[in-house]
């Protein structure tokens, strides 16, 4: 799919001009829009026995949080103002329960969610944007490790392939990216044969599907040899010089707590590049 319109988010209490740089080269380059969402995290109202007492300074550091919100808001509005890319900004003063549902509602409305280093090194924010983004929207999120240079015209990328509906959705999300790539490098690790699992060929049936779609791509079968997958793909990702990394994100919501699947949560905590991934 193209990418018109890509969001970012940032807050009042972390770094932001990195990120941003990184937004407005990315819609330089798909020449898209770029939104920005500016969240702060409401702390929690008082309750118990001292709600009362504490009630006064709760209102006071709300009010104080809000007026650092607004100031980062306008400061981050002139900073787009001033660049050359179309883009608007919004800000939101979520409670933390349902912060993550509020990053879900503005992303629907772009195609493709940038997390940047400054905000991955914010625990709370990060983790809010993350699940977000994955549960909420239905739509790709691209996270950018520090010293990484993200790039939406790669031209060469690694695909972590497993046959699932995730890894599905995240390759028909970056089908024109894999098009437009030099080299595309299928990844399947430990394949098992069968019309159950990888097919007979495994690997075989998604690259004819890529063929089709003009990607030039190559299938690699990977034995883990008492590795772990996700270290695998890292290696791997060096071996081939990947720009961009490709690949499904599992996991699920229950009872509001996201639980992410190994390889999904390894990379999510560590990216060795920039991950571009769908569910």
């Amino acid at each position: 799919m193209a990418f018109k319109t890509i969001l970012t988010i940032t807050g009042p209490e972390i770094g932001w001009q990195g990120d941003l740089k990184l937004a407005v080269d990315l819609c330089q380059q798909a020449e898209a829009h770029l939104s920005v969402l500016v969240m702060a995290l409401a702390a929690p109202p008082p309750i118990g026995e001292y709600a009362v007492v504490v009630s006064d300074g709760w209102m006071q550091e709300r009010q104080a949080d809000q007026r650092r919100l607004k100031a980062r808001t306008e400061e981050i509005s002139a900073f787009v103002a001033a660049n050359p890319v179309s883009g608007d900004v919004v800000s939101d003063y979520a409670e933390v329960g349902w912060a993550d549902e509020m990053v879900g509602r503005r992303a629907r409305y772009a195609d493709l969610t940038l997390a940047g280093p400054e905000l991955l090194a914010s625990e709370t924010l990060r983790q809010k944007v993350i699940e977000g983004a994955l549960f909420w929207s239905g739509k790709p999120l691209l996270l950018v490790p520090e010293g990484a240079q993200p790039t939406l015209n790669p031209k060469r990328v690694l695909v972590a392939w497993d046959t699932r509906i995730e890894a599905t959705r995240a390759v028909g999300e970056a089908l024109d990216l894999l098009a437009a790539a030099d080299e595309v490098h299928l990844a399947i690790v430990d394949p098992v044969e069968g019309e159950r699992f990888h097919g007979e060929e495994p690997g075989a049936d998604v690259a004819t599907f890529l063929a089709r779609h003009g990607v030039n791509v190559t299938v690699d079968r990977l034995p883990s040899e008492n590795h772990s997958v996700a270290e695998v793909l890292r290696r791997h990702a060096v071996d081939t010089d990947a720009e961009v990394l490709v690949m499904g994100a599992y996991g699920h919501s229950r009872l509001r707590q996201r639980i992410f699947g190994g390889v999904t949560r390894s990379m999510l905590e560590n990216p060795p590049l920039p991950v571009f991934l769908a569910r």
